[in-house]
């Protein structure tokens, strides 16, 4: 029998090993700033092209490289950053595999300008599909320009898979997000379709926070501290007051690399507990210093995750010094041993001793004596200071006591209370009312209806998600909805993202009801809102609307109204375990039967069921 095993070609080993490096556009910003890091540079310029999929471009100061070097750097497993197998347990650097440029190289149009320092000229190489298609010396400033062109323009089938702009876009943030927040020291700059995004100078970590996700940001801010010889912490956690719904600011460092870590995350939470509204998560952002031989950095393709020597140290040196930072700041209660200069002994009365109280005992009382022997046994002085007395009149107390107790007794029996007449009410009666309701709560999450052939439970979370839902829809597809003014506008904050997702979706969100009056980079004024939400209320619907399009973005063939609809009736439905009263439990379940969908929640949840009366024998049976 012939041999059936046999080498793959380079081309397609190298669109194998993409799709572990490269699943989308943020892979490759990924890669492309973590080299431009490495190459030392101070100022780092991104240019983004329809979400990645037609330019991203990363401009670096850096040291450049040699002709022979760029050539080289395009090949598999090619690095400057480790000699031996013990090199992967010393890591100082972001990539040390070599397969990044060349995985990128495979599946894209790739073209690389560099040159060193000291040359005075540089390279121009321009690379398709893993083909060297030319190699120039070109006048270019010192650093490396490598632009990527037509992502997967080779493998259609993974270019199907991606995603719309806006959700590639805000991959590629996130990417840059945790980049930058690693490097406050470097100057980064972000720009989308030649709009600037991001322009982040070089500052300290604080104000590199505050840069990104906006100025509100800094007095959400809790430092924390704590330097030990197994770990050294150092960033800031978000105040309780302040947590949000999503996770998007949640910031693992390890040696400047982001990180995702389940078991640390719980630490955070743990130190947390009973801080936090239910559904709400913390934010932090907090870097850790461990030595380079105690984590594996090697064990997964995008590096995210690590695995360290001994996590569970860890995890007892982060929860504790988070929880006294929240202690030390006053955030969370805390017992204070500190001495309370108020309690302190008075300056006149520190010197002075101890004096011994006097205290005078008659030794010769006995009070079985009687009394007219007690007072010839002891003397004048004594006698006055204990003797008895004994009032001379006491029967006259105790005069008239019984003749009162008769009056008033005899009074008490004679009251006679005024009753008024009896008459037809022309009203029905509040308990006759309460005696005739037709539904009943139960457990304050379900309500029981009568029906003809049996019963009715209704979910009473699912059935007012799907009434809102509707009514939210009719509003938003109409374009005529009723506004509430506000006395006094509310002004709420985002980052730039954010407000990036409100402006998409105002026009929809005016058509509900919502007025805005004003709109910047990082605060939104509201001065009219729908009449079904309370003012109160604004901020929670606004940051579940976000929550939602950045974890769900519609796509083209996604209506943005079903999504606006569906998280507003999320935020707004009657909760479980909220009671309700006669008259609104009539009205949610008449609603529901008034809605197109009854049957259903905007989740596909079922709203409600029946139990006839045959179903219910069967249980007696």
């Amino acid at each position: 029998m012939a041999d059936i095993i046999q080498l793959l070609p380079d081309h397609v080993a190298n669109q194998i090993a993409a799709g572990e490096v490269v699943q989308r556009p943020a892979s490759v910003v990924k890669e492309l700033l973590e080299n431009a890091i490495d190459a030392q540079a101070t100022s780092i310029k991104l240019l983004i092209k329809e979400a990645g999929k037609t330019l991203v471009q990363v401009i670096d100061n850096g040291s450049g490289m040699s002709a022979t070097d760029a050539r080289l750097s395009f090949e598999r497993h090619a690095t400057s950053k480790i000699r031996s197998a013990d090199d992967l347990f010393q890591l100082h650097t972001k990539g040390f595999r070599g397969e990044a440029l060349a995985s990128i190289a495979a599946i894209a149009h790739v073209e690389l300008k560099t040159k060193q320092e000291d040359d005075e000229v540089g390279t121009n190489l321009i690379i398709e599909g893993s083909e060297i298609v030319s190699q120039e010396i070109v006048v270019t400033p010192k650093g490396t320009s490598i632009a990527v062109k037509n992502l997967f323009f080779n493998i259609p089938a993974r270019r199907n898979f991606l995603k719309s702009n806006q959700v590639e876009l805000r991959h590629i943030i996130d990417e840059f997000h945790r980049v930058t927040l690693a490097h406050p020291g470097i100057h980064f700059m972000m720009y989308h379709n030649g709009n600037e995004l991001f322009n982040l100078p070089e500052s300290n970590y604080r104000q590199r926070i505050v840069n990104i996700f906006g100025n509100k940001t800094n007095e959400k801010l809790v430092p924390v501290n704590e330097d030990t010889e197994v770990l050294k912490i150092s960033g800031f956690v978000g105040k309780p007051e302040y947590a949000k719904k999503t996770r998007g600011e949640q910031f693992f460092f390890v040696n400047d690399r982001f990180i995702k870590n389940a078991y640390l995350n719980h630490a955070i939470n743990s130190a947390f507990d009973g801080l936090l509204k239910d559904g709400t998560h913390a934010s932090y952002f907090l870097n850790l210093t461990v030595d380079p031989q105690t984590i594996d950095i090697n064990i997964h393709p995008t590096k995210t995750e690590i695995k360290f020597d001994d996590e569970h140290t860890l995890y007892a040196i982060l929860r504790a010094s988070v929880k006294h930072s929240l202690g030390q700041f006053n955030i969370a209660p805390v017992l204070d041993f500190d001495r309370d200069a108020q309690l302190d002994t008075p300056y006149n009365y520190k010197d002075k001793g101890v004096s011994t109280p006097q205290i005078e005992v008659d030794r010769d009382f006995n009070p079985f004596q009687e009394q007219n022997n007690f007072k010839e046994q002891r003397s004048s002085k004594q006698a006055t200071a204990f003797k008895k007395q004994t009032p001379s009149s006491w029967d006259s107390l105790y005069v008239g006591l019984e003749s009162k107790g008769t009056q008033s007794q005899q009074e008490f029996t004679s009251v006679q209370f005024e009753t008024e007449e009896k008459t037809a009410s022309i009203f029905n009666d509040d308990k006759a009312l309460e005696n005739s309701k037709s539904t009943y709560q139960l457990h304050n999450k379900y309500i029981v209806s009568t029906i003809k052939s049996g019963m009715l439970v209704l979910d009473q979370h699912r059935s007012h998600q799907r009434v809102l839902y509707e009514d939210f829809l009719q509003h938003i597809t109409v374009k005529e909805s009723v506004s509430q003014q506000l006395l006094f506008p509310i002004e709420l904050h985002f980052s730039t993202q954010e407000i990036d997702i409100i402006n998409q979706v105002k026009e929809d969100l005016e058509h509900t009801g919502f007025v805005f009056s004003n709109v910047t980079k990082e605060s939104v004024e509201i001065s009219g809102v729908p009449v079904s939400v309370p003012a109160s209320e604004v901020s929670v619907v606004l940051e579940q609307l976000i929550s939602d399009i950045e974890n769900e973005v519609p796509d083209s063939h996604f209506s943005s109204a079903d999504l606006l609809a569906k998280s507003m009736a999320k935020s707004l439905a009657v909760k479980t375990g909220q009671t309700l009263t006669v008259p609104e439990q009539e009205h949610l379940v008449n609603s529901l039967f008034g809605c197109k969908e009854p049957n259903m929640s905007p989740f596909n949840k079922t709203t409600f069921i029946t139990l006839s009366v045959d179903e219910l024998d069967k249980k007696f049976v």
